[in-house]
């Protein structure tokens, strides 16, 4: 079966993550006798750098034309200042508006072999093991009025937190869909004691669970979620939450596995159903970190977990997806760890050489 990819490394170390998934997803081209298409395209700084865009009308359409999207990460600090016309990170959400990309999933799964990276005790996050559901293409960092504006009393600025009926209804769907195939428990994220939005969102959830009776449905506080994914990680199952809170809470969780480096992600444009194909991007959640780019030492993990996500959801490749994951896992317990995960007599080894040893065992 021959299959077409958009591969975007992006700027930083995205371009030495993004070889280490590109090498994984080969091997599993040669073991299972798949082709892979692959078509690099440019998005964040270096785009900005070569057509002062973010985001290209040429990457736009090569991954409209793909079966899948493979990004690293996009970020530079030279374009940091808010005063500039164009920012790197403006080519990543206008990727997933101009894609549709609604559900961003993000596992976050705690391997035994790390369960002392984490400054956590390591009895909070034995049997940690969920996923976060974050809606994509609303809320805060899309809503209008946006804007920043100078009165006679000083600056001012308003970001606005808009969502309607339909937004909420169908990544809560995809919340359910993903509580029924797992441990049937979802938990949706608001801030409804406050928040006209998040009232209306909690008021949609209950309702949609009305067709999801064999799924438990309870509801928690952004703030009190916060606590509980220190205090008792494993309670978790589905989180599905809004825009904002998703982004702030799944990287909180990341340090649950013991390192950004470790998780993956998935931005999809429909609701996942076993064994059906569904468009999406796929993403370490993990930033550009330009100070290790080319050094050999960044962590290529997250990458290559979100190839087994993209063979899984968006190619209906699930023995494919099962061997990448299984791979990993079994580098981790041989004792191989890059300077993220470090521990006490492990074997310690750089991007490449990571990358090499997972696809060996593919």
């Amino acid at each position: 079966m021959k299959y077409r990819i958009t591969v975007l490394p992006g700027d930083g170390i995205g371009p030495d993550v993004m070889a280490e998934g590109v090498k994984v997803l080969q091997a599993v081209g040669r073991k299972f006798g798949h082709s892979f298409k692959l078509e690099y395209e440019l998005i964040g700084a270096v785009a900005i750098d070569k057509t002062e865009s973010a985001l290209p009308e040429e990457t736009l359409a090569m991954c409209k034309r793909s079966d899948a999207v493979m990004l690293a990460a996009v970020g530079d600090p030279r374009y940091d200042d808010p005063k500039l016309p164009v920012h790197p990170e403006d080519g990543l959400l206008a990727l997933r508006k101009g894609l549709g990309l609604f559900a961003n999933l993000r596992p976050v799964r705690v391997f035994d072999e790390l369960v002392n990276a984490s400054t956590l005790k390591p009895e909070v996050l034995q049997g940690t093991d969920f996923v976060f559901v974050r809606e994509l293409t609303g809320g805060v960092y899309f809503a209008k009025p946006k804007k920043e504006w100078v009165t006679s009393r000083g600056r001012k600025a308003t970001d606005s937190m808009t969502y309607s009926e339909q937004e909420i209804e169908r990544i809560i769907r995809v919340g359910f869909e993903l509580a029924r195939a797992r441990k049937k428990r979802l938990v949706s994220v608001d801030k409804a004691n406050v928040l006209k939005s998040s009232r209306l969102w909690r008021q949609v959830a209950v309702e949609v669970s009305r067709d999801y009776p064999d799924v438990a449905l309870s509801h928690v506080l952004v703030d009190a979620c916060a606590m509980q994914l220190i205090r008792t990680p494993a309670m978790f199952d589905v989180i599905v939450t809004e825009n904002l809170f998703g982004d702030i809470l799944s990287d909180e969780a990341a340090q649950l596995a013991g390192s950004m480096g470790m998780l993956p992600s998935a931005s999809l444009s429909g609701i996942p159903v076993a064994g059906k194909r569904t468009f999406g991007l796929y993403e370490p959640i993990h930033g550009s970190a330009p100070t290790i780019a080319g050094k050999d030492i960044a962590n290529p993990i997250a990458t290559i977990l979100s190839v087994a996500m993209m063979l899984r959801h968006s190619l209906a490749l699930d023995s494919e997806a099962a061997a990448v994951e299984q791979a990993a896992e079994s580098v981790l317990k041989h004792g191989y760890r890059t300077d993220d995960i470090m521990a006490p007599e492990s074997t310690r080894v750089g991007t490449r050489q990571m990358g090499d040893l997972i696809a060996a065992r593919i």
